[in-house]
Protein backbone atom coordinates (compact mmCIF):
# COMPACT_ATOMS: atom_id res chain seq x y z
CA UNK A 1 0.00 0.00 0.00
CA UNK A 2 1.40 3.37 -0.90
CA UNK A 3 1.07 6.48 1.43
CA UNK A 4 -2.22 8.32 0.28
CA UNK A 5 -1.60 12.53 2.14
CA UNK A 6 -5.05 12.95 0.97
CA UNK A 7 -6.66 11.11 4.17
CA UNK A 8 -3.27 10.98 6.29
CA UNK A 9 -2.19 14.24 8.66
CA UNK A 10 1.67 13.54 7.74
CA UNK A 11 3.61 16.06 6.35
CA UNK A 12 6.73 15.62 4.98
CA UNK A 13 9.48 16.75 7.53
CA UNK A 14 12.53 19.01 6.31
CA UNK A 15 16.04 15.89 6.59
CA UNK A 16 17.25 19.58 8.41
CA UNK A 17 14.63 18.45 11.04
CA UNK A 18 15.09 14.79 11.69
CA UNK A 19 16.89 14.56 14.24
CA UNK A 20 14.32 15.73 16.08
CA UNK A 21 11.84 13.65 15.72
CA UNK A 22 13.94 11.19 18.37
CA UNK A 23 16.31 13.75 19.97
CA UNK A 24 13.75 13.12 22.77
CA UNK A 25 14.90 9.52 23.44
CA UNK A 26 11.25 7.97 22.35
CA UNK A 27 10.68 4.58 21.84
CA UNK A 28 10.42 3.77 18.22
CA UNK A 29 9.34 0.89 15.92
CA UNK A 30 11.65 -0.68 13.79
CA UNK A 31 10.44 -1.88 10.57
CA UNK A 32 11.86 -3.91 8.11
CA UNK A 33 11.50 -6.08 4.57
CA UNK A 34 13.54 -8.08 2.37
CA UNK A 35 12.28 -10.19 -0.59
CA UNK A 36 8.91 -10.56 0.63
CA UNK A 37 9.89 -11.16 4.40
CA UNK A 38 8.89 -7.75 7.05
CA UNK A 39 9.30 -7.50 10.26
CA UNK A 40 8.39 -4.91 12.83
CA UNK A 41 10.06 -4.48 16.20
CA UNK A 42 10.15 -1.95 19.17
CA UNK A 43 13.71 -0.35 20.34
CA UNK A 44 14.00 1.74 23.14
CA UNK A 45 17.67 3.12 22.49
CA UNK A 46 17.59 5.44 19.32
CA UNK A 47 19.03 8.63 18.97
CA UNK A 48 20.45 11.13 16.11
CA UNK A 49 24.09 11.45 15.65
CA UNK A 50 24.61 14.20 12.46
CA UNK A 51 22.62 16.73 11.41
CA UNK A 52 23.68 17.46 7.59
CA UNK A 53 23.60 14.84 6.16
CA UNK A 54 20.89 13.55 9.06
CA UNK A 55 21.85 10.19 10.51
CA UNK A 56 20.98 8.39 13.48
CA UNK A 57 21.69 5.20 15.68
CA UNK A 58 19.70 2.28 17.04
CA UNK A 59 20.72 -0.18 19.19
CA UNK A 60 19.16 -3.75 17.36
CA UNK A 61 20.66 -7.10 18.60
CA UNK A 62 22.61 -8.78 16.09
CA UNK A 63 20.85 -12.02 16.14
CA UNK A 64 17.64 -10.79 15.42
CA UNK A 65 14.93 -11.19 12.73
CA UNK A 66 15.08 -7.56 11.74
CA UNK A 67 18.64 -7.23 11.95
CA UNK A 68 19.29 -10.08 9.10
CA UNK A 69 16.42 -8.24 7.05
CA UNK A 70 18.87 -4.96 7.21
CA UNK A 71 21.85 -6.35 5.90
CA UNK A 72 19.95 -7.76 3.35
CA UNK A 73 18.18 -4.98 1.66
CA UNK A 74 20.25 -2.29 3.20
CA UNK A 75 17.68 -0.49 4.54
CA UNK A 76 14.42 0.07 7.68
CA UNK A 77 11.92 2.47 8.38
CA UNK A 78 11.96 3.96 12.21
CA UNK A 79 8.34 5.11 13.75
CA UNK A 80 7.97 7.35 16.82
CA UNK A 81 4.83 5.59 18.10
CA UNK A 82 2.26 7.81 19.78
CA UNK A 83 0.29 6.69 23.28
CA UNK A 84 -2.73 4.93 21.65
CA UNK A 85 0.10 2.76 20.31
CA UNK A 86 1.41 1.37 23.32
CA UNK A 87 0.13 -2.34 23.61
CA UNK A 88 0.99 -2.42 20.14
CA UNK A 89 4.69 -1.06 20.43
CA UNK A 90 5.27 -3.91 23.63
CA UNK A 91 3.50 -6.61 21.68
CA UNK A 92 6.03 -6.56 18.75
CA UNK A 93 8.67 -5.93 21.54
CA UNK A 94 8.42 -8.77 22.81
CA UNK A 95 8.09 -11.72 20.00
CA UNK A 96 10.33 -12.32 17.40
CA UNK A 97 9.97 -12.06 13.95
CA UNK A 98 11.46 -15.32 12.96
CA UNK A 99 8.51 -17.17 14.46
CA UNK A 100 5.63 -15.07 12.46
CA UNK A 101 4.71 -12.11 10.45
CA UNK A 102 3.69 -9.59 13.81
CA UNK A 103 2.38 -7.27 10.80
CA UNK A 104 -0.70 -9.72 9.88
CA UNK A 105 -0.93 -10.88 13.74
CA UNK A 106 -1.32 -7.49 14.87
CA UNK A 107 -3.48 -6.78 11.63
CA UNK A 108 -1.20 -3.35 11.31
CA UNK A 109 -1.80 -0.85 8.35
CA UNK A 110 1.14 -0.29 7.06
CA UNK A 111 2.34 1.58 3.48
CA UNK A 112 5.63 2.01 1.68
CA UNK A 113 7.96 4.54 1.97
CA UNK A 114 8.35 7.06 -0.39
CA UNK A 115 12.12 6.43 -1.15
CA UNK A 116 13.43 3.13 0.04
CA UNK A 117 9.70 1.25 0.45
CA UNK A 118 10.30 0.19 3.71
CA UNK A 119 6.95 -0.79 5.51
CA UNK A 120 5.93 3.05 7.50
CA UNK A 121 2.86 2.93 10.06
CA UNK A 122 0.77 6.08 10.13
CA UNK A 123 -2.07 5.15 12.44
CA UNK A 124 -1.73 5.90 15.76
CA UNK A 125 2.29 7.44 15.08
CA UNK A 126 3.73 10.57 15.24
CA UNK A 127 6.55 10.16 13.07
CA UNK A 128 8.28 7.80 10.94
CA UNK A 129 11.78 8.09 8.84
CA UNK A 130 12.97 6.19 6.18
CA UNK A 131 16.62 5.33 6.79
CA UNK A 132 19.75 3.39 4.54
CA UNK A 133 22.12 1.73 6.61
CA UNK A 134 25.74 2.42 6.79
CA UNK A 135 27.68 -0.64 7.34
CA UNK A 136 30.74 0.17 9.43
CA UNK A 137 33.68 -2.58 7.97
CA UNK A 138 34.80 -5.03 10.02
CA UNK A 139 33.36 -3.76 13.09
CA UNK A 140 29.43 -4.44 12.02
CA UNK A 141 29.64 -7.42 13.47
CA UNK A 142 30.88 -6.66 17.19
CA UNK A 143 27.95 -4.31 17.95
CA UNK A 144 24.31 -4.22 18.21
CA UNK A 145 24.39 -0.39 16.88
CA UNK A 146 23.63 0.31 13.61
CA UNK A 147 24.10 3.44 12.17
CA UNK A 148 22.22 5.29 9.05
CA UNK A 149 20.98 8.18 6.91
CA UNK A 150 17.36 9.80 7.12
CA UNK A 151 16.71 10.12 3.60
CA UNK A 152 13.06 10.74 4.27
CA UNK A 153 10.76 11.70 6.77
CA UNK A 154 7.13 12.68 7.57
CA UNK A 155 5.48 13.47 11.15
CA UNK A 156 1.68 14.26 12.05
CA UNK A 157 1.27 17.92 11.68
CA UNK A 158 -1.23 17.98 14.59
CA UNK A 159 1.99 16.90 17.02
CA UNK A 160 4.92 18.17 14.79
CA UNK A 161 5.56 20.97 12.46
CA UNK A 162 7.80 23.09 11.39
CA UNK A 163 10.61 21.74 12.79
CA UNK A 164 9.27 21.38 16.40
CA UNK A 165 6.63 18.99 18.66
CA UNK A 166 3.38 20.58 19.78
CA UNK A 167 2.45 18.20 22.74
CA UNK A 168 -0.81 19.56 23.93
CA UNK A 169 -4.56 17.89 25.46
CA UNK A 170 -5.44 17.72 22.32
CA UNK A 171 -3.50 15.43 20.91
CA UNK A 172 -2.46 13.07 23.81
CA UNK A 173 -2.64 10.09 22.11
CA UNK A 174 -0.20 11.06 19.64
CA UNK A 175 2.42 11.88 22.76
CA UNK A 176 5.49 9.57 22.67
CA UNK A 177 6.44 6.86 24.91
CA UNK A 178 9.51 6.43 26.58
CA UNK A 179 9.68 2.87 27.69
CA UNK A 180 11.25 1.91 31.28
CA UNK A 181 11.65 -1.32 31.15
CA UNK A 182 9.15 -4.28 31.77
CA UNK A 183 6.38 -3.27 29.87
CA UNK A 184 6.29 0.01 31.75
CA UNK A 185 6.50 3.33 29.86
CA UNK A 186 5.83 6.94 30.73
CA UNK A 187 4.33 9.13 28.36
CA UNK A 188 5.64 12.64 27.00
CA UNK A 189 3.77 16.00 27.49
CA UNK A 190 3.56 18.75 30.41
CA UNK A 191 5.43 20.65 27.60
CA UNK A 192 6.49 24.18 28.74
CA UNK A 193 8.56 26.82 27.12
CA UNK A 194 11.99 28.61 28.57
CA UNK A 195 12.18 32.06 28.56
CA UNK A 196 16.15 33.59 27.36
CA UNK A 197 17.59 35.31 30.22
Amino acid sequence: MSLSPQTSHFRPVALEHASRLINHGPTVLVTSAHDGRRNIMAAAWSMPVEFTPPRIAVVIDKSTCTRELIRLSGSFGLIVPGAAQMDLTYAVGSTSGRDEDKFARHRIPACEGPVLGMPILEQGCAAWMECRWLPQGQTEDAYDTLFAEVVSAAADARIFESGHWHFTQDNAELHTLHHLGAGKFVVAGNQVQAQAG
